[in-house]
């Protein structure tokens, strides 16, 4: 502002002196006093600057020097010094700072646009190492290198010209507004080109938005299957139960958790993923065996009351094998029974193997060594298994060898009608059985054939009978079964 506009006015002398300059801007304007005459109106209002210009030289006399020195161009200034602008080079600024204006708009939005697409391409990296997902990384960072480019021929147009100061020409407010809207332009169509690419996204950031949203229920879900684990070995050594060995597994487990709490942002979202699966699989494999322990226990001890009970019965049965080796020598060949001769001394070294087995399982119980319990038990059974197998067999043999020497007609017909039955079966609907079918049910009933021929004699060997009738079925049911398979598979 001016000398006149920052003066205190003076009275009326004060108020006639900015008058005046307003009427010279205005024309020949003339404030009357009210009563007095036009022309006296003026010569007062003359007589008035008069006085005011006498007024200022006194003040100025009385000032110091320097202040006089600084004072003086105001003092000469009159009416002031601002300068007015208007007309064409006006409208030339205007012109400018609207497009400044719009520059920095488009630059804002391209930036807010690039801020927003790059959250979603470093979602798509952390989830999607495809091609695609590689891809899209590298043409995004295309876009970012054309985006610098235009981002700083805007800033360099705007720091080239101030477009607030005074004495702005307009040829230099007409080359900025031209600079200044290029630069927006260049805004905008890149920002274009932005907008397309992150339409392109849709697919890849659908997918990865997916796994994020999976991630950390994931997480969440794998520690609490880990607490729920702890949990349950707490509860299961608060019974007296060791676990060591699910002790053990489950601080194995403690390195996973601490990747887990690492994040997807170290490890990959895809391999978060994974590791939570497998913890959680882990942990509740854990939880599950913990919370079935005290049953496992349990089970084991009635296991081992069962076996123990069995192994005496067995032994008492091996007695028995003896007797009935004795009446088969007495009455059979010795192709009927040779092979039975080994049976009782096998059968009392299986049950005291099972004994010891026995007695190393309830060691282990005792020592909480539940999976060792476990293998002596199942080894017990498979000792027992074939104890029981051996002496019964030996009764068996007795028994069919009693029952053929009887009337061995029952056993002939009873195989004779699986042979005729099967022959049925390959004629049907068929002139020629097929070779396939008919050769093996031919050779069958030679070798019944011939079975039966070898009872003739004082001392048959009724064993070999029994054995070949058994063949000559099983000979039987195998063709009966190839048949009806082809014809399902034709059907």
């Amino acid at each position: 502002m001016t000398a006149t506009h920052t003066r205190p006015e003076a009275g009326a002398g004060g108020s006639s002196a900015v008058e005046s300059v307003s009427g010279a801007r205005g024309g020949s304007r003339e404030r009357r006093a009210p009563g007095r005459p036009a022309g006296q109106g003026l010569r007062g209002l003359q007589g008035l600057r008069g006085l005011q210009g006498l007024r200022d030289a006194v003040a100025l006399a009385l000032l110091p020097a320097p202040l006089l020195v600084a004072a003086l161009p105001a003092a000469f200034a009159g009416g002031g010094t601002r300068r007015w602008f208007g007309g064409r080079g006006e409208s030339q600024r205007a012109e400018a700072q609207a497009a400044r204006d719009a520059a920095a708009e488009a630059f804002y939005e391209l930036d807010t646009a690039q801020r927003d697409l790059k959250i979603s391409i470093e979602t798509i990296n952390a989830v999607d190492n495809s091609p695609r997902g590689r891809k899209a990384a590298e043409d995004f960072a295309a876009l970012g290198r054309r985006i610098d480019d235009v981002s700083h021929a805007y800033i360099t147009a705007v720091d080239a010209h101030d477009l607030d100061r005074d004495d702005l020409e307009p040829s230099v407010a007409a080359s900025a507004r031209t600079e200044l809207t290029r630069a927006k332009d260049d805004l905008v169509r890149v920002k274009g080109e932005l907008d397309r690419f992150g339409q392109g996204l849709g697919t890849l950031l659908g997918s990865a938005e997916t796994q994020l949203a999976r991630l950390a229920p994931a997480v969440e879900r794998a520690r609490q299957a880990l607490l729920g684990a702890s949990n349950a070995l707490d509860a299961v050594r608060a019974a007296g139960l060791r676990a060591d060995e699910l002790a053990a597994r489950l601080a194995a487990l403690a390195p996973e958790l601490t990747k887990l709490n690492q994040g997807a942002g170290k490890h990959g979202v895809a391999e978060t993923l994974q590791r939570a699966d497998v913890v959680l699989r882990d942990a509740e494999a854990l939880r599950a065996e913990a919370e079935r322990l005290p049953e496992r226990a349990a089970e084991i001890d009635r296991r081992l009351v069962s076996l123990r009970t069995r192994a005496q019965a067995l032994t008492t049965r091996t007695g028995s094998v003896e007797p009935v080796l004795s009446e088969l020598r007495r009455r059979f060949s010795a192709a009927c029974w040779q092979d039975l001769q080994p049976v009782p001394e096998q059968a009392a070294v299986n049950v005291r193997q099972a004994e010891e087995k026995l007695a190393e399982a309830a060691k282990a119980r005792d020592e909480q060594r539940w999976a060792d319990a476990t293998s002596r038990l199942s080894t017990v059974r498979a000792l027992l298994n074939a104890v029981d197998e051996a002496v019964s067999a030996a009764g068996d043999r007795l028994q069919r060898l009693d029952a053929v020497a009887k009337d061995p007609q029952q056993e002939i017909e009873r195989t004779r009608f699986a042979v005729r039955d099967a022959q049925r079966l390959a004629m049907a609907g068929r002139h020629t059985p097929d070779p396939r079918h008919a050769r093996p049910l031919d050779d069958s009933v030679a070798r019944l054939d011939r079975a039966i021929a070898g009872l003739e004699g004082r001392h048959p060997d009724y064993w070999h009978f029994l054995t070949e009738t058994e063949a000559v079925r099983q000979t039987a049911a195998r063709v009966v079964s190839d048949i009806r398979e082809e014809r399902g598979a034709g059907a």
